[in-house]
C-alpha cells in the first residue's frame, strides 16, 4: 500500500460569450503546455475537467488537443470529469434543466474523448444536499467538493484522506475533499512545499488519498504564471519530485481511487462553496467586517481550532440578492425554462424549435455572468450580453414553435422578476419591454429581436470590498503588497485615475427614471450622484392599467407626488404597435403650480454597446457625430440623439416633441480582474431635461419616441434628413 495516492485534476473554463481571443490566448498559454509537459511522464496520471463552451471551442479550433486529450482518456493516462454542459450553478437551475446538462454533456464527451464520465465537477462547488438526486439520475458515480464542505460537518482535517458517501432519498453518490492548503501550495510555491506535506501524511496516516483540484488557468493564463509555470520549469520539477517518489507517492485519478479503496465514511455536506465565494456573497460592508475580524484574531492561539466551525458568509443563491442586475436575468431565465417545460408536454408545439430553444437556455445557464467575486464575472457587459443574446433566441424560438410569428402585439401583467410585485411585458415582432410600475414605473429591459440585444442590460454603480485597496493604492501610487504571490491578494492598477470613478449610484440605472432637479443642477450633479433630487418620483409606485387594442398596445402609469415641494400628478404612457420597431412615451405632468419653473429630467440609461470605439457614437437628429458613446455630452438645445453601434448594426434614435437642453455621460465601474483593477465601461446615461412652466390649465407634456432599427437604415435616414435641411435652408 503507498504512503499517499495523490489525485491531480485541472479544471479548465471559459464561459459562454467570452472573447474568442480569450480562449485562444488561454489555449496557447495553459492548456497546450500543460499537456506538453504531461505527455513527457506517463506514469503520471491525472484528471481534466473542459467545460462544454471550451470543448465546443476546441473541437473547432483545435481538434489536435482534442485527438490527443482522446488518446491519452481512453489509455487511461487521464480521467475526464463531466458536469452541467455550460457550466450552471446547479443549484440556480431546475432539477429537469440539471439532469438534461449533466446527460447532454456525457454524451458529447463520449462522442468527442471516447469515454463516459462516471465523475463530474460542480461549477464553483457550489452545493446543496438535494443536488445528489440529479446527479445520481444523471448517471454521476462521484464529484469532488472543497474540504471546507467537510469542515463546516465537524469533519476533522486528519479524517479527511479519501472519499465519502453521501446520500439522498435513498440514492448514493461518492464525494472526494479537495484539499485547501494543496490549492494554495499548487503552483505558487517550490515542489519541495507540497513534497514535505504529502511526506509528513504519507507517515503519519499511510493510505490517505489526497485531492488537488483547481483552475487550469493557474498552470499559465494567470498573470506571471507561464513564466514560473513553463520558462521556469515550475511544473516539470513537481512531476520530477513525483516520479523520484513513486516508492511511496501514488500519482492516480478519481475512478481508480474509487475502485481500490474504501470510502472513510459517511457524510451530509451543508450548503456550501469554496471558502472564498462564502465571503465574496456577503455584503460588501460585511465583508470588510468579517475580514477584519480575521485578520485580528489570526494570531490568537485558539483561532485555528476556531476558524473550522465560522460560517464566513452565505450561499450562492444571495448574489441574486447582492446584485439586482443578476436576479433579473436569473427570473428570465427561470420564465423561460417553465415555458419550455409546459411546452415540451404540448402536442401542439414544434419539437425541432423546442430544442433549439433548448440549446439556447442550456447556454444561458452558464454561472459566470451571474455573480462577481475575484474577477469580472457580473461586472463584464459582454458576458451579460451574451446571455441575453441568448435568451432573446430561445424567447424566439419558444414563439416559433407556437406559430407566433408575423406582425403581432401583446400585453401581459405578472411578477416576471420575482420580487411579489406585478410588472409589465409588452411585446410585438420586433421587440420585448419590461416594466416594473412598482419601482419608479422603470423600463428595465427592452429586447431587439432580431440582433438579440437587451439594450438595458446595464450595471448599477456600488461599493465593493475591495474598492478600499484601490483607493489606498491610488493614494500611495504603489501596486506593491505583501503576502504570498496569489491573484487573490495582489493590488495592480491597470490605468490611472481608477479613484475617480468610485462613486455609488443611488437609484438604479434603467430607462424611464423621472427625476425634478434644482433648477441650477449640472451634468456632474448627476454623473458624480450627488443628493439633489427635488422629487419622490425615481424610485415612487405608479399605479398602471393594460390597454390593449387590435394592433396596438399600452402600459398607462400614474403617480401623485411631490416635486421641488409642489404636488403634482405624473403620467407616462408605454404605447407599442405591431410590425413597428418603436416605442412610444407619452409623459403628462398635471395640477402643477402656475408660473413656478421645475426641472424635469427623464434618465435613459442604454447599454451593450462599446464606450470607446470610432464605430460606436452619438449623433444628433440631422445625423451630425456628437462624441463616442463614452464622452459627455451637454447640449443647451436637442430635439434627439441616436446612439449608433455599427458593429451591432444597431441604431437607438431617441426623438422628443419639445426642444429641450441634454445630458450624456458614460456609467463606468471598477473591478477586478485576472490582471488587476480596471475601469469597466457599463452604459451611456441619455438626459433629456426641460424646465416646465405650466400655464393656467396646470399641464404639460412630451412624447419621447424611441426607434429602434439596423445602424446601416439610420445612417441613410441622416442622410436624407440633412440633405433635406441644406435644400430648406
Amino acid at each position: 500500500m503507498p504512503g499517499v495516492r495523490l489525485i491531480l485534476a485541472l479544471h479548465n473554463h471559459q464561459p459562454v460569450g467570452n472573447f474568442d481571443g480569450v480562449f485562444a490566448a488561454s489555449y496557447r498559454e495553459s492548456y497546450l503546455p500543460f499537456l506538453d509537459v504531461m505527455a513527457d511522464y506517463p506514469t503520471i496520471p491525472f484528471v481534466l475537467h473542459i467545460s462544454g463552451p471550451l470543448l465546443e471551442w476546441l473541437v473547432e479550433n483545435q481538434p489536435d488537443y482534442v485527438a490527443r486529450v482522446r488518446a491519452m482518456a481512453e489509455t487511461g493516462r487521464v480521467e475526464i470529469l463531466g458536469g452541467g454542459f455550460f457550466e450552471p450553478i446547479l443549484t440556480m437551475i431546475p432539477h429537469r434543466d440539471r439532469v438534461g446538462q449533466i446527460r447532454e454533456y456525457s454524451g458529447y464527451i463520449a462522442e468527442h474523448l471516447g469515454v463516459h464520465p462516471r465523475g463530474c465537477w460542480i461549477a464553483e462547488r457550489v452545493w446543496e444536499q438535494h443536488l445528489v438526486a440529479a446527479l445520481v439520475e444523471a448517471g454521476i458515480e462521484y464529484t469532488v467538493l472543497d474540504d471546507f464542505h467537510f469542515q463546516r460537518t465537524g469533519v476533522p482535517e486528519s479524517a479527511m484522506r479519501g472519499y465519502f458517501l453521501t446520500e439522498e432519498e435513498g440514492r448514493l453518490l461518492k464525494v472526494f475533499p479537495i484539499s485547501e492548503r494543496l490549492r494554495y501550495q499548487i503552483p505558487f510555491q517550490e515542489p519541495h512545499a507540497t513534497y514535505e506535506y504529502l511526506r509528513e501524511i504519507a507517515n503519519q496516516q499511510p493510505g490517505s488519498v489526497l485531492v488537488f483540484a483547481d483552475d487550469g488557468e493557474k498552470f499559465g493564463s494567470w498573470p506571471e504564471t507561464h513564466q514560473t509555470v513553463y520558462t521556469n520549469g515550475w511544473l516539470r520539477h513537481f512531476c520530477d519530485m513525483i516520479v523520484a517518489n513513486q516508492d511511496w507517492l501514488e500519482p492516480t485519478t478519481f475512478a481508480r481511487a474509487v475502485d481500490s479503496t474504501l470510502p472513510v465514511g459517511k457524510v451530509y455536506l451543508p450548503d456550501s462553496s469554496y471558502r472564498e465565494m462564502t465571503e465574496w456573497v456577503l455584503p460588501s460592508d460585511r465583508i470588510v467586517e468579517y475580514q477584519a475580524a480575521i485578520q485580528q484574531t489570526a494570531h490568537e492561539p485558539v483561532a485555528h481550532r476556531l476558524r473550522p466551525f465560522i460560517r464566513a458568509g452565505g450561499s450562492w443563491r444571495n448574489f441574486k440578492a447582492k446584485y439586482p442586475e443578476s436576479d433579473e436575468m436569473y427570473a428570465r431565465m427561470i420564465g423561460l425554462s417553465d415555458r419550455l417545460d409546459a411546452l415540451s408536454k404540448s402536442d401542439q408545439a414544434d419539437p425541432d424549435y423546442l430544442g433549439i430553444a433548448r440549446d439556447q437556455l442550456y447556454r444561458a445557464q452558464c454561472n459566470c455572468a451571474y455573480w462577481h467575486g475575484a474577477f469580472g464575472g457580473l461586472y463584464l457587459p459582454h458576458l451579460r450580453n451574451a446571455i441575453y443574446r441568448l435568451l432573446i433566441g430561445a424567447d424566439d424560438a419558444l414563439d416559433e414553435s407556437e406559430g407566433l410569428n408575423g406582425p403581432r402585439v401583446a400585453i401581459e401583467a405578472g411578477d416576471f422578476n420575482l420580487d411579489a410585485r406585478q410588472e409589465v411585458r409588452l411585446e410585438n415582432d420586433r421587440l420585448i419591454a419590461f416594466i416594473r410600475p412598482a419601482h419608479g414605473g422603470h423600463l428595465y429591459e427592452l429586447d431587439v429581436r432580431k440582433p438579440a440585444i437587451n439594450i438595458l442590460a446595464t450595471l448599477d454603480r456600488r461599493p465593493e470590498a475591495y474598492h478600499a485597496a484601490i483607493a489606498a493604492a491610488c493614494s500611495t501610487r504603489s501596486d506593491a503588497y505583501d503576502g504570498p504571490p496569489s491573484i487573490l491578494t495582489k493590488v495592480v492598477l491597470k490605468q490611472e485615475g481608477l479613484d475617480h470613478l468610485l462613486v455609488y449610484d443611488r437609484h438604479p440605472r434603467k430607462a424611464l427614471v423621472d427625476h425634478f432637479l434644482p433648477l441650477d443642477a449640472t451634468l456632474d450633479d448627476l454623473k458624480t450622484c450627488r443628493e439633489v433630487e427635488r422629487g419622490d418620483f425615481v424610485s415612487g409606485t405608479y399605479l398602471s392599467k393594460l390597454q390593449r387594442g387590435p394592433d396596438s398596445v399600452a402600459l398607462v402609469m400614474e403617480r401623485p407626488g411631490l416635486a421641488d415641494g409642489h404636488p403634482i400628478r405624473l403620467r407616462k404612457t408605454v404605447t407599442v404597435e405591431a410590425d413597428s420597431g418603436t416605442l412610444d412615451v407619452l409623459y403628462v405632468l398635471e395640477e402643477l403650480p402656475v408660473g413656478v419653473p421645475l426641472h424635469f429630467a427623464v434618465e435613459i440609461n442604454l447599454a451593450a454597446m462599446a464606450g470607446h470605439a470610432d464605430d460606436r457614437y452619438y449623433s444628433d437628429s440631422q445625423g451630425r457625430r456628437l462624441g463616442l458613446l463614452d464622452s459627455r455630452v451637454d447640449l443647451d438645445a436637442a430635439d434627439g440623439v441616436s446612439l449608433t453601434d455599427e458593429w451591432l448594426d444597431l441604431a437607438v434614435g431617441l426623438r422628443w416633441s419639445q426642444e429641450s437642453a441634454l445630458w450624456c455621460f458614460p456609467i463606468e465601474t471598477v473591478s477586478q480582474s485576472e490582471g488587476g483593477f480596471e475601469g469597466v465601461y457599463q452604459s451611456s446615461a441619455v438626459v433629456p431635461r426641460w424646465v416646465v412652466k405650466a400655464d393656467e390649465s396646470g399641464r404639460w407634456e412630451v412624447r419621447i419616441r424611441w426607434t429602434l432599427e439596423p445602424a446601416s437604415r439610420s445612417k441613410a435616414t441622416a442622410v436624407k434628413n440633412r440633405e433635406r435641411l441644406m435644400v430648406d435652408g
